[in-house]
């Protein structure tokens, strides 16, 4: 049986730690508070920007714009989304677990990965898989201009169908916040456009373009697809504080239960230690007795 000073010690090691848990917990939900609520209030107009960009570019001619293009998917890039640290439970193993069976299933002649964030990057920099870009600390500081700089490349390449360096088919792998207790990793296609089905009445719709067609699709289907990242990147930011708000509620639960056990067994010993000391007096004051 351990001795009082090294349960001692495990037990102020314990609360220590206990303290660090709690106080990641209250920086996280603070910031999940505040990446919540900036989700919340952005949904209603970005759902309905969402609506009129889609229609917009479903709606025309697959010939209006390079981004609107169709090709066999040959060159294929995958935007993986995880976050810089860890302590967020399975948060980043999610990711990676998704992200690699997908890229295992894709069937293309290259493959190659835009990685955010520290975990995926060295992760999947000790595999088999070819890294074109790396963006990390960007959550520290997350703004359109982050989404805009990991799209842009992207968008470049696949404009171009002429070049050896494009890209046919790009996705991206992400986790999306459901709730404070739930994160789902989703697979989405960034490029090419997908289809949308329309309610039957919003068929009629037809659009009268000014300045001309070609200059807003120039502006506003590249614009769709930066926000298509933005949004990933907030869900992932929230998904994030949620993830690690709960692991770390449960490790100081966790603490807590283990303080408990630490604080009985030693309190046993020094019982035993008490009740020993006091055997040996009485049997020393037996034995001058006699």
């Amino acid at each position: 049986m351990s001795n009082l000073r090294d349960l001692r010690r495990r037990t102020r090691s314990v609360k220590n730690t206990q303290q660090i848990t709690s106080a990641m917990k209250m920086v996280s939900a603070s910031k999940l508070r505040r990446a919540q609520d900036a989700i919340l209030s952005a949904r209603p107009f970005a759902k309905k920007m969402l609506e009129v960009l889609n229609s917009l570019a479903t709606r025309a001619d697959a010939a209006a714009h390079p981004l609107l293009h169709v090709r066999e998917p040959k060159n294929v890039d995958v935007i993986v989304i995880s976050a810089d640290k860890g302590l967020c439970g399975s948060f980043n193993a999610n990711i990676m677990k998704k992200a690699e069976n997908f890229l295992n299933s894709v069937d293309s002649e290259a493959l190659e990965l835009h990685i955010v964030g520290k975990k995926t990057r060295d992760y999947f920099k000790r595999r088999a898989f070819n890294i074109r870009h790396e963006f990390v600390d960007i959550f520290r500081d997350l703004t359109y201009d982050v989404a805009g700089s990991v799209a842009r490349p992207i968008i470049e390449r696949y404009s171009d169908p002429e070049s050896e360096d494009r890209v046919d088919a790009v996705y991206i792998i992400y986790n999306e916040f459901k709730n404070a207790m739930q994160q789902d990793v989703v697979v989405e296609q960034l490029l090419p456009i997908e289809k949308l089905e329309f309610e039957k009445p919003e068929e009629e719709l037809d659009y009268i373009y000014e300045p001309t067609a070609a200059e807003i699709y120039d502006a506003v289907i590249p614009r769709h697809v930066e926000y298509q990242v933005w949004h990933a990147l907030l869900e992932s930011a929230a998904a994030e504080h949620a993830a690690r708000m709960t692991a770390m509620e449960n490790a100081s639960k966790n603490a807590s239960e283990l303080i408990e056990k630490l604080t009985l067994t030693m309190n046993k010993v020094r019982q035993a230690t008490i009740t020993r000391e006091i055997l040996e007096i009485v049997s020393g004051a037996e034995a001058i007795k006699k």
